[in-house]
């Protein structure tokens, strides 16, 4: 009798923290819901979106939070919501990936992009270090420029532990900075007279997201957009190694702070579940073991994931911390986005 009266305390316990995630899952839901409407509209009149429902969720769910403060009641499904999901979501992400795709379109342009993405991570967190901001926040703002923008931001922050007023920082600042290159871009089509082949490699290595990559590719020609999504999806596939790299780092650092005697850890507990998940499934995918009918609903099931966790981090996200670090943000996002395309202009005169 003790011990069936302990497991039905339990699965009781088990229920009502369930039904405590329920109210704050559901406003983040809400938010996802007008966000998502928010794009649509704007794929309707403009035949693409030109600010992401990801970037119009976290904006609304800080707007909201501007104006009301969750109670204990929220909070709960809120932070369930900002982190387990988006770990989910980011665990899904790697059935898009295909390794076969990658290796066909050359080893030169491979290797060119994979450095670029390196030296881009040291530049940009070295700036941000020398602006006076936080390790984890220069973090997420390296990852953010150098590989693919808020989705990096988003599979990066649940590894180093980033808060929601970092996140929700890059993030920000970060999106701003995306829209103006797909405005922007463009125009140096005939400012320095660019081939098809040309802007294709330098939209995917300098523009955020890949929607927004195909936003400033169209305009030029099927040529360019085919390029430039594949070298933007080259950049994706690279941030399953550094997130690796991350969470073994952070792992060690941890170990090292707490001074404890040094013990086996098993790579499970090493790596994040989601992680190893996102590897999985990526494998699966390049040997052809993950059917095509499905991966279109998953990968919208991990976009709409994702859309509901920076909802998440818009509602548990206090805009005066954001007031604090804004100008420092905003300068280390555009120099390192200067110097991406700096960098990425020099690299394309070798690919005619």
């Amino acid at each position: 009798m003790p011990e069936l009266s302990k497991d039905q305390g339990q699965k009781e316990g088990a229920l009502k923290r369930v039904v405590l995630l329920i109210p704050g899952i559901l406003l983040s839901g809400l938010v996802t819901v007008i966000s998502l409407g928010v794009q649509a509209v704007e794929e309707r009149v403009f035949d693409h979106p030109y600010i992401e429902a990801l970037v119009v969720a976290i904006l609304l769910g800080m707007a909201v939070r501007t104006v009301w403060q969750p109670s204990e009641r929220w909070r709960s499904g809120i932070a369930f919501s900002a982190k387990q999901l988006l770990e989910v979501a980011v665990m899904l992400l790697g059935a898009s990936i295909s390794f076969a795709a990658i290796l066909a379109s050359g080893y030169l342009l491979i290797g060119a992009i994979a450095a670029m993405v390196v030296i881009m991570l040291v530049i940009s967190f070295g700036l941000s270090r020398m602006l006076g901001l936080k390790t984890k926040l220069s973090i997420l703002i390296a990852c953010g420029n150098s590989i693919c923008g808020n989705s990096a931001i988003a599979a990066v922050a649940p590894v180093i532990e980033a808060d929601g007023d970092d996140i929700a920082s890059s993030i920000s600042f970060t999106a701003i900075l995306g829209v103006l290159m797909v405005l922007g871009l463009p125009l140096l089509i005939p400012l320095l007279k660019l081939s098809a082949t040309q802007y294709g490699i330098l939209a995917g290595l300098t523009v955020y997201a890949v929607p927004q990559v195909l936003a400033a590719t169209v305009p030029a020609g099927i040529v360019s957009t085919q390029i430039g999504t594949l070298v933007k999806l080259v950049r994706v596939l690279m941030l399953g190694p550094i997130v690796v790299g991350l969470s073994l780092f952070a792992a060690r650092r941890k170990r090292l702070a707490g001074h404890a005697k040094v013990v086996s850890i098993s790579p499970f507990k090493l790596v994040p579940w989601f992680i190893i998940g996102f590897l999985v499934l990526a494998a699966l995918r390049s040997f052809q073991l993950v059917p095509d009918i499905a991966i279109t609903p998953v990968t919208k099931i991990a976009a709409v994931l994702t859309v509901v966790s920076m909802a998440a981090l818009g509602l548990g996200v206090d805009v005066r911390v954001l007031s604090t670090v804004g100008g420092r943000v905003t300068a280390a996002v555009t120099l390192s986005l200067l110097l991406l395309l700096g960098l990425s202009i020099a690299l394309v005169h070798f690919f005619k």
